[in-house]
């Protein structure tokens, strides 16, 4: 009963953080282009903000609930990951700058792999199960947002803080800040003629195999393995 309830806090804290993930950064960009209005379009940015430091606090009061003195140094020690995370992505498109594959991978971990990580570690201290799934949870987190930006570029939803990879063939383009979306789609076809596409679909497929492997180590999931398939139809097809 009691591990019931710390999973159902652990779900609700975590999703609640993963929600803030999106609207936080939103606040500080322009999406005109977007067929949806986001948050800070509708409410304001001083709202916004407001808004998703007292969604925090709701995850930080569900938090205490557990009555577990490591539970909030989990909360935050993960928390701190996430923005450390965050913080990286924002300097790099603010300042237009390109990481390297290694420190894109290294900021992923970060910010999604964190939201993994919070799960778990609650979890954990309610449990005799205290295994290693930092591996498994970097891959996962790793993958999420892989193939999140991989989908967002395909299906022409095209976001211009996503197209980081043409910096090195056609700076000029990203230093715009385009809302125009010829633009946008001169740089998508960039990526396809450059094998950008095709690249990220063997790092998809590596990451897929790998987190089956850590899948299967660590006793097997049919729930997650079963998403895993699913998630994967969109670089494999039907597959």
């Amino acid at each position: 009963m009691y591990m019931s309830m710390c999973c159902d806090v652990s779900c609700s804290s975590t999703g609640a953080t993963g929600a803030l993930q999106l609207h936080m950064p939103d606040s500080r960009e322009e999406s005109q282009d977007q067929a949806i209005s986001i948050a800070h379009n509708i409410y304001g940015v001083p709202q916004t903000i407001n808004s998703a430091n007292y969604v925090y606090f709701l995850g930080l009061e569900k938090v205490l609930q557990l009555d577990h003195p490591e539970s909030t140094k989990v909360f935050t020690a993960q928390l701190l990951e996430l923005h450390r995370g965050q913080g990286m992505d924002i300097y790099w498109r603010d300042a237009v700058v390109c990481p390297t594959e290694e420190e894109y991978k290294a900021m992923v971990i970060k910010k999604t792999g964190g939201l993994f990580g919070l799960a778990v570690g609650l979890m954990q201290l309610f449990s005799d199960c205290k295994k290693d799934f930092v591996p498994l949870l970097n891959a996962l987190g790793l993958y999420f947002q892989i193939r999140d930006d991989y989908a967002n570029l395909y299906s022409k939803e095209v976001v211009y803080q996503e197209i980081s990879e043409i910096l090195n063939t056609d700076q000029d383009i990203l230093r715009q800040r385009t809302t125009d979306n010829d633009v946008k789609k001169y740089c998508v076809e960039c990526l396809h003629r450059l094998g950008s596409f095709e690249y990220t679909k063997e790092i998809l497929i590596q990451l897929e195999n790998s987190i089956f492997e850590l899948i299967e180590e660590h006793g097997g999931n049919p729930i997650l393995t079963a998403l895993i398939n699913e998630l994967k139809k969109v670089y494999r097809g039907s597959q």
